[in-house]
C-alpha cells in the first residue's frame, strides 16, 4: 500500500530520472540528422515542393499562374506535406524490461525509453502528432509534448508483463509498440486486432537483452522474475537451453505472423546494438512496407 512517504519517494524517484532521458534522447536523435521535415509528401503546408502539371479534379485556385505562363501547361504549385499526422507510442514499462544481464548494457526499459523518446522528438520536429496509446496522453504537437513523453515514460509497471495499451486508437493514424513481448501474446494480437479494425498501421520492436538470446546457464541456477512474481531453481539449467531457445524462437514467429496478418512491421533490436542504428530503422520503418531486424 502506497504511504506519503513511498509515493513521495516514487516521484522523487522519477523526477531525478527525467533530465538524464530527456538528455540522451535529444542527444539521440541529434545525432541522427534527419532534419525538422524528414517526411516529405505533397499535402497543405508553407514550404515550396515542387511543380507539377494541373491534372483533372484541380481546382482553378490551385494553378500557379506566374509558372503556368512559362508556357503552353497549367502547373499546380504543391506544398510540403505538413498535414499533422498522428503517432501512438507504446513502450512496456513492466517489470521484465528492468533486466539487464552486465552492468555495462543498458536495461531493456532503459533502451527502449530512450528510443521512444527519440522517436517522438523526431517526428514532432516534422510537425507531426504523437502521443501514447490509451487515453493518459493523446498525441499533441509542439516541444512540452516531449517533456510529457518524458513524464510517462519515466513511471514503471509493478507487474512483470504489461500487455500493450489499446483504447482510443484513433483511426488510419499510425503506432509504434517497443517491448521484450516475453508475457502472454493474447493481449498483442488483441491490440494489432482492434488496430487493424481501426486501419491503424505500425511496428513491432522487439528489445531483447543479448543473453536472452543464447541462455548461458548451466549448472544450478535459480531463476527468478525481475518482478518477484515467479521463482524456478534448477541443477541443469543447460538442459533447459533446448527448450527455451525453441519458446523464444516460437515467439519470434508468432509476432511477425500477427505484423504479416495486420499489416505491422517487425524489428528486432538487441541492447549491446547501436541505440542510433535502431532509431533510424524505427523512423523509416513507419513509412516502409517491409521490415527487417536491426
Amino acid at each position: 500500500m502506497n504511504t506519503p512517504v513511498t509515493l513521495r519517494a516514487t516521484a522523487e524517484d522519477q523526477a531525478a530520472r527525467l533530465p538524464a532521458l530527456l538528455a540522451r534522447a535529444e542527444h539521440l536523435a541529434g545525432a541522427v540528422l534527419l532534419g525538422a521535415h524528414g517526411r516529405r509528401r505533397s499535402g497543405v503546408g508553407d514550404d515550396f515542393w515542387q511543380y507539377r502539371p494541373a491534372q483533372q479534379g484541380d481546382s482553378r485556385r490551385m494553378i500557379d499562374h506566374r509558372r503556368s505562363a512559362m508556357g503552353d501547361q497549367e502547373f499546380v504549385r504543391e506544398r510540403e506535406w505538413q498535414i499533422a499526422q498522428s503517432v501512438m507510442l507504446w513502450v512496456d514499462q513492466g517489470a521484465s524490461m528492468r533486466f539487464s544481464s552486465d552492468k555495462d548494457l543498458a536495461e531493456k526499459a532503459d533502451r527502449g525509453r530512450v528510443l521512444g523518446l527519440a522517436l517522438a522528438i523526431l517526428l514532432l520536429r516534422g510537425g507531426e502528432r504523437v502521443g501514447l496509446t490509451g487515453t493518459r496522453l493523446p498525441p499533441r504537437t509542439g516541444n512540452p509534448q516531449v517533456l510529457r513523453l518524458a513524464e510517462m515514460f519515466c513511471q514503471d509497471d509493478d507487474t512483470d508483463y504489461s500487455p500493450p495499451e489499446h483504447r482510443a486508437m484513433i483511426p488510419h493514424a499510425r503506432a509504434v509498440f517497443i517491448s521484450d513481448f516475453m508475457g502472454d501474446l493474447d493481449g498483442v494480437q488483441t491490440a494489432l486486432t482492434k488496430a487493424a479494425d481501426r486501419g491503424v498501421r505500425g511496428v513491432i520492436y522487439h528489445v531483447l537483452d543479448p543473453s536472452e538470446e543464447v541462455f548461458p546457464f548451466t549448472g544450478r541456477t535459480i531463476f527468478e522474475s525481475v518482478g518477484g512474481t515467479l521463482r524456478h531453481e534448477t541443477l541443469k539449467a543447460n538442459d533447459l537451453k533446448g527448450r527455451y531457445l525453441a519458446r523464444l524462437a516460437e515467439r519470434k514467429a508468432e509476432l511477425q505472423r500477427l505484423c504479416a496478418l495486420t499489416g505491422w512491421q517487425y524489428g528486432l533490436h538487441h541492447t549491446h546494438t547501436s541505440a542510433q542504428s535502431a532509431l533510424l530503422w524505427l523512423y523509416g520503418a513507419l513509412d516502409a512496407r517491409a521490415g527487417v531486424a536491426a
